[in-house]
């Protein structure tokens, strides 16, 4: 069996730590066992690692999210890109497609797809492996996993399954799904052995090649991924679940969340304080996570998250955090990004009118890695070297340069650079157009 985990998310229910490049599975802000920070990507890829599904694995992701998968869990690891954004149905069509004209796999083969920032105990997965059998064995189109739920919760969906008829299986047949009930409603249906959907699913692979031949678009990869705009925008759920009527759906006892606010992402962080700052004694269930090279204090403010980045500053009740998609109304580029090659942070950008911008980024750049050859048509460059020492190529040309250099790019002029040691260096970029759309590759 193979697994796709979804990679996706706008990145605007942790703002400002999160943005489109860094959604929230990518937020260091979980401990590992050895007591450092990793993201809840890393968390899924160690986990599998460690129950051996890792080689079994591929992500499924947009094209803006592909830099930071690399940095984060290695270039090895496999990729189905989305031509564009489209939503969960078109992404889990596409992956599949690679999956079977690709890799090989058969038809009668299973797959599993699981979210990418899943925060689960290891033995979840082997929940997950008995997915395989369901969808292999039995009469079942789709299998899901269902959480056995804790409290009536009004934030997650539920799994309604039929009246057990007295015949002993590890699964039961779906009755039908309520997404987001009111608490009352909630509890009634725990009573009637409703399940959290965790979002968990499998089924074989003819089958969920059979849903895109009903849309009459081309299975095979390469001709689905040109045709990848026809797939209509649509979640999964809504485009294939709902309308299968032959679903099992298998119960999980044992821990899950989702970690998507901020108040449920705090209960899972062993330290209230991440970066430069202070909490006060008296400042209750507070977290504090800053970014940035300047301290945060907070005093005497209880229940709370402050959210310190490039991108902005949150100061929020815990309990009012989940309605932060509300107010986020504004829109602007991304000020922090992780790359392949480092990071980059946006220090300060400015429009002076139609035809003249300015930023300023600050570059680091880990020993080994660089910017591969390429050129602009609409801006100039100029880098000023602050540590480390590299190497640098101007249309053709190569000549070393360590701290204090100063290198002058003009438009259209084809430059490259590698990072001998580690390297940090500060580029100021101006022209009529600052955008990743005049970056052309060599």
């Amino acid at each position: 069996m193979k697994i796709v985990l979804l990679s996706g998310g706008s990145g605007k229910r942790l703002w400002p730590l999160s943005n489109d490049s860094r959604s929230k599975q990518f937020l260091k802000v979980l401990e590992t066992p050895s007591g450092g920070l990793e993201s809840m990507v890393q968390r899924v890829w160690r986990q599998l690692e460690r129950v051996g599904l890792q080689s079994d694995a591929v992500v499924a992701t947009s094209r803006s999210q592909v830099d930071i998968l690399y940095s984060q869990i290695g270039p090895q690891v496999p990729v189905v890109m989305e031509p564009e954004r489209r939503d969960t149905f078109p992404a889990i069509a596409l992956a599949v497609s690679y999956l079977h004209s690709v890799e090989g796999m058969g038809e009668d083969e299973a797959v599993a797809v699981l979210p990418v920032d899943s925060y689960v105990e290891d033995h979840f997965f082997s929940k997950v492996q008995e997915l395989r059998e369901i969808v292999e064995s039995s009469e079942s189109d789709l299998a899901l996993i269902g959480v056995e739920p804790t409290f009536p919760s009004e934030k997650y969906g539920y799994i309604v399954p039929v009246p057990e008829s007295g015949e002993e299986k590890p699964y039961q047949a779906v009755s039908h799904f309520r997404e987001k009930p009111p608490e009352e409603e909630a509890a009634r249906l725990i009573g009637r052995n409703a399940l959290w959907n965790c979002g968990v699913f499998a089924f074989r692979v003819g089958w969920l090649v059979q849903q895109v031949e009903k849309l009459g678009i081309p299975t095979a990869f390469e001709d689905l991924k040109r045709r990848y705009g026809e797939l209509p925008k649509i979640s999964f759920d809504h485009q294939v679940v709902e309308k299968t009527e032959r679903i099992a759906v298998l119960p999980y006892r044992g821990s899950w969340k989702d970690l998507g606010t901020w108040n449920t992402l705090s209960e899972e962080m062993d330290t209230p304080l991440i970066g430069k700052g202070s909490l006060s004694h008296d400042s209750k269930n507070t977290h504090l996570i800053n970014e940035l090279d300047i301290p945060v204090a907070v005093l005497g403010i209880s229940d709370a998250v402050v959210a310190v980045s490039p991108d902005g500053i949150l100061v929020s009740d815990k309990g009012a955090s989940p309605r932060l998609k509300e107010v986020l109304t504004f829109d602007q580029r991304t000020m922090y990004e992780e790359c392949p090659w480092g990071w980059y942070r946006v220090t300060d950008y400015n429009r002076y009118d139609e035809e003249s911008e300015m930023l300023t980024r600050r570059m680091s750049i880990r020993a080994g890695k660089g910017l591969e050859s390429h050129f602009h048509r609409k801006r100039q460059e100029v880098w000023t070297v602050l540590f480390g020492e590299g190497e640098i190529e101007l249309d053709g040309e190569r000549k070393p340069i360590r701290a204090g250099d100063v290198i002058r790019i003009s438009p259209m002029v084809r430059h490259s650079l590698t990072a001998a040691t580690d390297l940090e260096l500060m580029e100021v970029q101006s022209g009529p157009e600052l955008t990743e759309a005049d970056v052309w590759a060599v």
